[in-house]
């Protein structure tokens, strides 16, 4: 068992890092590698059954992470991409694969699972496909999102609807047995989670024991997975139903931090044995049928969910990443199909073929996918960005670069005083809302030569640079130095270390962009506490000037972490000390008198 495991996680390291760094994601590198080891490939591991019994606990907890996240207010927000644009997707696209299935010669029933399974997606593929190019905030991320929770849900009255299609005869009773197995279960679950795991977790919170509260998270996963397993239902099901009653918890976020890592070695562990139980000799075998089914099945649905997604008003862009993310078969096909053999509906044959199509188009969407972010999409811009404005220097004494929430408020306080500037600003949306407010503004990138020599820069005798990106903002210093080295700057640092980044280039006016209002709540807190208004503001300027000095001592070995780490301790001890004999030399006084 101990070899087992080294050969799976030597496998994940190696074929997992070297997917990445050809930028496949690390999905494609768990399926090539499961494949490599595994009874087709090396024959290094055959007990695959063992192993994808213990890693389908991956998608259980993927499951309930997501249930997690989907907030009852969250979902009734989501309702119409749920419920409409994940039924439209499964409807359709079932209907068009089952239909090109029964063209094939299945008979009609073997021909429904087949295109209520094939069009199903791989939650376990696609959010983390997603997640890697940070896309699950923008419109295709949501959508996408939103129907593979939709088939999620779908799921479990699609396998209870498999019996209806094997044969024959309608049960000549209801089985109120099983019914009420299931709604029990289901009433276990929510009631257990909204009055006992709550205070459980308050209790081990409560009590500072890290690894019994992770023990606890586990049990609510693997307890609400066999509750609903026990009842005839998806240990999935459960799972998910665990997790949407924790989602409002204010324990949510630490019970995620501790189940995630479990569930991304399980997920991976479960991509292995998916790989490795992949036939591969049955596609030497019939290598044209899989040639052509493969591509067909990942076309069809493609052709389905772009116009599904143009039609929920998605951006070309957007269309093409949500069409481009659904064409693989789902985890939860293979549990179908299963359910389908053993009840007659669907031959081994059959499934096998399926399963194998499935297996290859879950390997083939991560390179798929990342060939079109490299090659399609940077040709579909949701707005075609505007040619830079013709700048015209009207003799201003000060340029603004960057003219968001920071420009804005220095350019209003310069204008009060009368005095003259130009502004330049790379976001073209913003350039239009600020020009929308009378404010005169010119569109174009800060960071090129000509375009400062057009705003005055080689007579200017200020400029300031208030972007929000770090590494633009040192961008526009170093071609100010190198261009234009008598003009004064002043420039919006970031945090610590960007401040520390920019002194290296000689810059001494910056100013720590939270720095002061963040010294202002403090000062504010200490009055609310009691302490009189003179005594906060004079510890609050205690503070910042200590800090500032701080800063321009720690510049020397800020790349030193050892070092830094050391100094900002003794940092804290300084700080103490110079309170502490301020303290006293104001209490003095108060002892004379």
């Amino acid at each position: 068992m101990l070899l087992t495991l080294a050969i799976l996680l030597a496998t994940a390291v190696l074929m997992v890092s070297l997917s990445r760094r050809l930028g496949f994601g690390s999905v494609l590198g768990y399926l090539v590698g499961g494949a490599l080891i595994g009874p087709s490939g090396l024959r290094l591991i055959t007990g695959v059954d063992e192993i994808a019994g213990v890693s389908e606990l991956g998608i259980v907890m993927l499951l309930f992470l997501i249930g997690l996240e989907v907030r009852p207010q969250r979902l009734w927000v989501m309702r119409r991409a749920v419920f409409g644009l994940g039924t439209a997707q499964v409807v359709v696209t079932a209907a068009a694969l089952a239909a090109g299935a029964h063209w094939f010669g299945a008979a009609w029933p073997a021909a429904t699972v087949l295109g209520a399974g094939l069009a199903l997606s791989s939650t376990a593929i696609v959010l983390p496909m997603l997640a890697e190019r940070d896309l699950l905030g923008q419109r295709s991320g949501r959508d996408t999102f939103s129907v593979l929770l939709f088939q999620d849900l779908a799921f479990i009255p699609i396998v209870a609807a498999i019996p209806l299609l094997a044969g024959s005869q309608h049960p000549d009773h209801v089985p109120w047995l099983d019914v009420v197995r299931a709604v029990a279960a289901i009433a276990a679950i929510l009631v257990g989670g909204r009055f006992l795991i709550r205070p459980a977790f308050r209790a081990i919170g409560g009590a500072r024991t890290p690894e019994v509260f992770t023990a606890l998270a586990l049990f609510v996963v693997a307890g609400s997975a066999s509750l609903a397993h026990a009842a005839g239902l998806s240990m999935s099901l459960g799972a998910f139903l665990g997790g949407v009653l924790l989602s409002d918890s204010e324990y949510r976020h630490e019970v995620q931090a501790d189940v995630e890592p479990f569930e991304g070695l399980l997920l991976g562990f479960f991509f292995l044995s998916v790989g490795m139980s992949a036939n591969l000799p049955l596609a030497l075998q019939e290598p044209w049928f899989f040639a052509a089914a493969v591509p067909g099945l990942m076309l069809v649905k493609i052709a389905v969910a772009f116009p599904l997604g143009r039609l929920a008003r998605q951006s070309n862009r957007a269309a093409i990443r949500f069409a481009l993310a659904l064409p693989q078969g789902s985890e939860f096909s293979f549990v179908l199909f299963s359910a389908a053999i053993g009840a007659g509906a669907l031959t081994q044959a059959a499934s096998d073929r399926a399963t194998l199509a499935i297996a290859l188009s879950m390997a083939a969407t991560p390179l798929l996918f990342a060939l079109s972010e490299r090659l399609l999409i940077p040709r579909f811009e949701s707005h075609p960005q505007p040619a830079y404005d013709a700048i015209r220097d009207d003799g201003a004494s000060v340029i603004i670069c960057g003219f968001g929430r920071v420009g804005q408020i220095i350019g209003r306080v310069l204008r009060m005083r009368g005095i003259a500037f130009t502004a330049l600003e790379q976001s073209s949306e913003q350039v239009e809302v600020v020009r929308r407010f009378g404010n005169k503004v010119y569109y174009g990138n800060p960071a090129r030569p000509d375009l400062l020599r057009a705003a005055g820069a080689e007579r200017a005798r200020l400029l300031v640079v208030a972007l929000d990106n770090p590494e633009e903002t040192l961008r526009v210093v170093d071609v100010v130095r190198r261009t234009f080295p008598r003009l004064k700057l002043l420039v919006r640092a970031r945090n610590r270390r960007h401040a520390h980044l920019l002194m290296d280039r000689g810059v001494t006016r910056l100013v720590r962009e939270t720095f002061g209002s963040s010294l202002r709540m403090g000062e504010m807190a200490l009055e609310d506490l009691g302490i009189a208004p003179e005594e906060a503001e004079r510890a609050v300027r205690l503070f910042a000037e200590y800090d500032e000095r701080n800063l321009i001592e720690s510049h020397a070995y800020y790349d030193d972490e050892r070092q830094l780490i050391q100094s900002t301790k003794q940092a804290a001890d300084e700080l103490t000390d110079l309170f502490e004999a301020d303290q006293r030399e104001r209490e003095q006084p108060r002892a004379a008198e």
